[in-house]
């Protein structure tokens, strides 16, 4: 096997750019995501008012809306139809609507109904405008009761009592900043980089049927489909490891992400990710033997880890089918780890169900160099 992997090494330095471009892809990937939600997450989404009463109430209001942090004031309309050209236009992604009369309605005890617009074609922005808007929405209720309670004669101390009976304390866990950076960066990260191991790998076998340099392959590996395949692999096993570890050591170091865990326990399963990855392509190039149709499955089955790791839409919540897919992919064992290390504190007698999958995985590689071996007798026996 050591005879394969100085092959491999010797490779990767007549042609570098294939591993320089994948480095840099994850490199911008990691600095992309990490400038893009910069703050947080994203501030000063803009929205408007339609203010159609014009009194004390509704400037206030206004201001109250605008010293809001989540979102940016940008206009005041007098008017519906100004404030859903602009939102069509793209200029807002949310405006409430203060009716005609409001103040004389609070004065006349009566209650006002405002409206509340958003944007949802934009998902991120229409959800967070929403949110913000709709807090302040409720705000404003408070603020209107308030009035109407001071205007039957009750005092500040009473009054307070009656408009906010509950108070509520939030304890978001696992990531008390509620940071769009730390949602995203500590499973896309590795997420991406399994990914581009897995095409990568399955493009290095497939190069090696393409040039017709399997057999000099097979004989650096005195013909053991094993060893040729884990000689193929490790190099950029260990290349693909050392920028996760990076990327985790920057992310759970200088960033601060919280890492309630043991920090060599997450980093094994990153290591196993990585090794887990690899061993999907093989079994994969392993059992269609083309390589072009392999690349293609490849793609295919790495492009739905994204969807299927649980950290963007919940498992439990996909029909059957795809909760039992969804076990196939090898970021969906590192994120329930990652959920267990990182945000709980747990060890491994919790985490121990996801290191015998991502471990399991490497049966995948058993069964594709045995798959492997096949296609490469039938190779042989076709050039005698």
């Amino acid at each position: 096997m050591t005879r394969v992997i100085h092959r491999e090494l010797r490779r990767i330095w007549k042609k570098p750019r294939y591993v320089i471009i994948l480095t840099l892809g994850i490199v911008f990937s990691f600095v992309f995501f990490a400038t893009l939600t910069n703050e947080g997450q994203p501030e000063k989404i803009p929205v408007a008012v339609v203010d159609m009463d014009g009194t004390y109430l509704s400037r206030r209001i206004c201001h109250e809306l605008a010293a809001t942090q989540g979102v940016d004031v940008v206009a005041v309309y007098d008017n519906h139809t100004e404030a859903r050209k602009a939102m069509q236009r793209g200029e807002i992604f949310a405006f409430y609507e203060i009716p005609h009369g409001t103040y004389n309605e609070v004065l006349q005890f009566h209650a006002p109904h405002f409206g509340l617009y958003t944007n949802t074609a934009y998902l991120l922005a229409g959800m967070l405008s929403y949110r913000q808007m709709a807090t302040m929405g409720m705000l404003a209720a408070g603020a209107v009761q308030r009035e109407v309670y001071r205007k039957k004669g009750y005092t500040d101390d009473a009054l307070m009592g009656l408009v906010q009976p509950i108070e509520f304390d939030t304890h978001p866990i696992g990531n008390p900043w509620v940071s769009y950076k730390v949602y995203l960066m500590t499973v896309l990260i590795p997420a991406i980089i399994a990914f581009l191991a897995l095409l990568h790998t399955s493009y290095l076998i497939g190069r090696e049927w393409k040039e017709r340099t399997v057999r000099s392959w097979m004989r650096k590996a005195d013909g053991n489909a094993m060893k040729a395949l884990l000689g193929k692999i490790l190099p950029y096993t260990f290349h693909y490891s050392l920028l996760a570890l990076i990327a985790n050591l920057i992310m759970f170091g200088p960033m601060h992400f919280p890492l309630a865990g043991s920090w060599p326990l997450l980093m094994l399963f990153t290591v196993l990710l990585v090794f887990a990855a690899q061993c999907a392509a093989v079994f994969i190039s392993g059992c269609i033997g083309d390589p072009q149709l392999s690349m293609g499955v490849t793609c295919v089955y790495g492009a739905l880890c994204f969807s299927l790791a649980g950290f963007s839409f919940p498992v439990e919540s996909m029909p059957r089918v795809l909760i039992a897919i969804s076990n196939l992919y090898p970021i969906r064992h590192y994120y329930l780890a990652y959920r267990d290390i990182a945000i709980f504190g747990n060890g491994l007698e919790h985490c121990w169900p996801y290191l015998c999958a991502l471990v399991g995985f490497s049966l995948a590689l058993l069964v594709g160099a045995y798959m492997f071996n096949r296609h490469y007798r039938q190779y042989e026996r076709s050039r005698a």
